[in-house]
């Protein structure tokens, strides 16, 4: 008996036409992107020879921070005679950290620096690039169990340290200002006695909630909040202070504000917002202003720029912890420069941080304005 004829719809089919297209595209991508590089590379580095072309990848292509992390890494690559470019920043806005690895490794650059996180994917790409002996230094956010040389980030446990530290002073600045003087007047003598009376004591924890990005390394994140949660309980005495985590949506600009804007939809509107990043810092600072909530919100911001320092300022915003980002730039072409020469490198590099608060914000609104006058 001859076996039954297999029919094939169209239906069954496509997936595998799909297949074939999705693989087809990626060649020719990686073909003109190879191309394209090699040009560009050769053009604006006529007349000098470098010794090596690294690829920094960034999920946030236009903020301040990163802005600033990649002029750290030029000047320090400029001394090594090494050209390092900025994958994200030109024409592949828009094309995720994952496509971004993929042209860098089919680019065949000598090394890369990567946001990286701890998916299966970034390990499986990380690994795939060290395999064609291109080492990867991850920045800001690790992938631990990748091949990668070397991870260029902050102490989070520190980070999250001075957060807490920050966080018990407003906690106790509100409490004083609960506080008031009133004179009292005694039976037994008619004589005046000044007293010190709480007035308004909070009937409720006093709320404090850490922004953390639904897209993030959640390991940087969970030691950032692990740091916080052991100082407010070793340093609150009999302050009742409930610390929780809020995700915030960070695919794109939008939704990490949509996501902020609706904490504050919420009947239980936090009394202390911590934030991880300049975006976020950014956008609970306007919706404070948008929900008039300045002086009942205070938020503990990350990094610096214009706006959180003007915040700063005008009392909106506590306090920003800020990072030596050219540092933490400079550190990743140290890494792969080490990586190269000897064949190894430090595992961890940790980049400095400072606090700036209403103290010492006058320092660096007169820098900015220093710097723009120039």
């Amino acid at each position: 008996m001859r076996a039954p004829k297999r029919k094939f719809s169209g239906l069954t089919l496509l997936p595998a036409f799909l297949s074939v297209t999705c693989v087809v595209f990626t060649v020719v991508m990686a073909v003109y992107v190879l191309w394209f590089y090699q040009g560009r590379y050769q053009e604006e580095t006529a007349g000098e020879t470098y010794d090596r072309y690294y690829i920094m990848i960034t999920q946030d292509d236009k903020s301040a921070f990163w802005q600033s992390v990649y002029q750290g890494a030029c000047e320090r690559a400029l001394q090594e005679n090494v050209y390092v470019d900025w994958l994200g920043n030109d024409q592949f806005q828009g094309y995720s950290v994952e496509e971004q690895m993929e042209i860098a490794i089919a680019s065949g650059v000598d090394g890369i620096i990567v946001t990286a996180d701890e998916s299966e994917e970034m390990t499986a790409l990380i690994d795939r690039a060290v395999e064609k002996e291109i080492p990867v230094v991850t920045l800001y956010g690790d992938n631990a169990r990748s091949a990668r040389c070397s991870f260029v980030g902050v102490g989070g446990y520190n980070l999250g340290r001075e957060y807490g530290r920050q966080a018990l002073e407003i906690v106790r600045e509100k409490l004083a200002g609960t506080k008031e003087t009133q004179i009292l007047v005694r039976q037994d003598t008619s004589e005046t006695e000044e007293m010190e009376v709480e007035v308004g004591t909070p009937q409720r924890p006093i709320r404090v909630t850490l922004l953390v990005n639904s897209y993030a390394n959640s390991l940087d994140q969970n030691i950032i909040y692990s740091g916080i949660q052991e100082t407010i309980e070793q340093d609150r005495g009999e302050t009742a202070i409930e610390l929780s985590l809020q995700a915030v949506d960070d695919t794109n600009a939008f939704s990490v504000e949509e996501s902020v804007r609706d904490i504050f939809m919420d009947e239980d509107i936090p009394d202390i917002l911590i934030c991880l990043n300049e975006l976020n810092t950014t956008c609970a600072y306007q919706a404070v202003v948008d929900y008039n909530k300045v002086g009942e919100v205070s938020i503990l911001g990350h990094y610096i720029s214009d706006t959180i320092l003007n915040a700063i300022d005008r009392n909106v915003i506590y306090a920003t912890v800020n990072i030596d980002t050219p540092q933490m730039g400079g550190f990743c072409i140290d890494a792969l420069q080490e990586y190269h020469d000897l064949g190894y490198t430090s595992q961890y590099f940790t980049a400095d941080i400072s606090l700036i608060s209403k103290d010492n914000v006058d320092e660096y609104l007169r820098g900015e304005e220093t710097g723009n006058n120039e």
